[in-house]
């Protein structure tokens, strides 16, 4: 079937508008709006059978769009009015189309004598035609795999609806004070509320946090601050214990800010605003908008760390005694099960892990100071005392002597430092 004979067939339905006709065609003439590839097939069949231009106009509305596809600036500008509030690069469109309307576009497919799939669907024009008009617009570019915002059009019921994706910010934090946790550590008392049988919490004050501040407390209301966002959500490369420091380069962290209505932020004055605002609790550093497949790296980012320990024996040590059992830990695979301390909130496995290295010098006869560099995941802590066996070998163990770590910190999160390497967008922003 040749396309004019398309072209009579189509035209022979019904009104048909330009945008619906030239659909049925979209894969030939390349450079093409539908529209004008549905006027072009009019005008062909016209001079083919020598009739008036006019007598193949539609009479009527449309019987398969109804009219929508006259709507395309008319959604183009709701959807720009809807997006006014937000500091975006990126968009994408999307079309819900009614039943009736995606029936109609098979009928006419199949009245023509052709494919289901064949030209175009009407949901695909719609999300390419309104969305080309949004570009104009907004002066933005079109991203298919992760736009900063994603506007839904629903024929059926004539809204839009606006969808922001997160923005990100990556960089290294050092806890510089004990007893700080990374993220907001709920009461265990009231359950976060802050309230116990109907009054004040005396767990927690009435706070429903166990601890007053956070590393997450401490950075990311500024960051959603900057950003202007509907909240804040922090994600930690890990995570020390509550009551050590992060020292050395710090740890790799994304704060993720939902929903913001600004994105184009200098990373320089947000990392100088959390310093001032956390006042020398937390510092960090080499701040830069990131992606959000930022997040997942730096989860999964297993490195290796390096700790500084203040261990207490139970009996006096000698030096010889301490170093004979330091070159036993030194480069051994050491089995752990679960510590008991974490096992509440942890599945009871035995994990093995290994020591990369391990020095120490005694303070007195019950004191030492211990530096361990061990693979991720390495319970440094239960490698002193041993937690009742459950970690072998230990330096309790190996000594034979109670041993408890007073004092914990972490010197460095190593490990490669490619997954944590500028996006190319980014890159050559800073380039420019």
């Amino acid at each position: 079937m040749t396309v004019l004979e398309t072209a009579r067939r189509a035209i022979d339905t019904g009104p048909l508008c330009d945008a619906c006709l030239g659909r049925l065609v979209a894969d030939r003439s390349f450079g093409l709006t539908n529209v004008e590839r549905g006027h072009s097939l009019r005008v062909a069949v016209a001079l083919d059978d020598d009739e008036p231009i006019d007598d193949l106009e539609p009479d009527g509305e449309c019987w398969v769009c109804e009219g929508e596809c006259q709507r395309y600036d008319e959604w183009a500008d709701r959807a720009a009015h809807a997006v006014r509030d937000y500091d975006f690069a990126t968009y994408q469109t999307g079309t819900k189309v009614p039943p009736l309307l995606e029936e109609n576009d098979e009928l006419l497919r199949e009245d023509v004598g052709l494919e289901p799939d064949a030209g175009e669907l009407l949901k695909s024009e719609f999300n390419r035609e309104v969305g080309k008009r949004l570009g104009r617009l907004t002066d933005t570019e079109v991203d298919f795999e992760r736009p900063d915002v994603l506007v839904l059009l629903d024929l059926a019921t004539d809204e839009l609806d606006v969808q922001v994706n997160s923005a990100f910010v990556y960089g290294r934090y050092r806890k510089l004070e004990r007893d700080i946790p990374q993220t907001k550590w709920p009461c265990n008392d009231c359950g976060g509320t802050g309230l116990k049988r109907g009054a004040t919490c005396e767990g927690c004050g009435g706070s429903g946090f166990r601890y007053d501040e956070s590393v997450e407390q401490l950075s990311a209301p500024v960051v959603l601050d900057a950003m202007d966002g509907e909240e804040a959500v922090f994600h930690g490369a890990g995570r020390e214990d509550v009551d050590a420091l992060m020292l050395g380069g710090g740890r790799p962290f994304v704060i993720e800010v939902k929903e913001p209505r600004t994105r184009d932020v200098d990373p320089e004055e947000l990392e100088d605003e959390i310093n001032e605002f956390a006042e020398g609790k937390v510092e960090v550093e080499g701040l830069r908008l990131a992606t959000h497949d930022m997040v997942e790296r730096v989860k999964e980012h297993d490195a290796s760390k390096t700790y500084r320990m203040a261990v207490e024996f139970d009996e006096a040590v000698t030096a010889d005694e301490l170093d004979a059992a330091l070159a036993e830990l030194d480069g051994a695979t050491i089995h752990q099960d679960t510590p008991q301390r974490v096992s509440h909130r942890r599945a009871d496995i035995t994990r093995t892990r290994e020591v990369y290295g391990i020095d120490g010098e005694l303070e007195d006869d019950t004191h030492a100071t211990l530096e361990v560099h061990g693979e991720g995941g390495l319970y440094v802590k239960e490698l002193v005392s041993g937690d009742e066996g459950r970690t072998d070998p230990s330096l309790s163990g190996l000594l034979g002597v109670g041993a408890v770590v007073t004092a914990l910190d972490v010197l460095d999160v190593e490990g490669e430092e490619e997954p944590f390497a500028l996006p190319e967008f980014f890159q050559h922003e800073a380039e420019s």
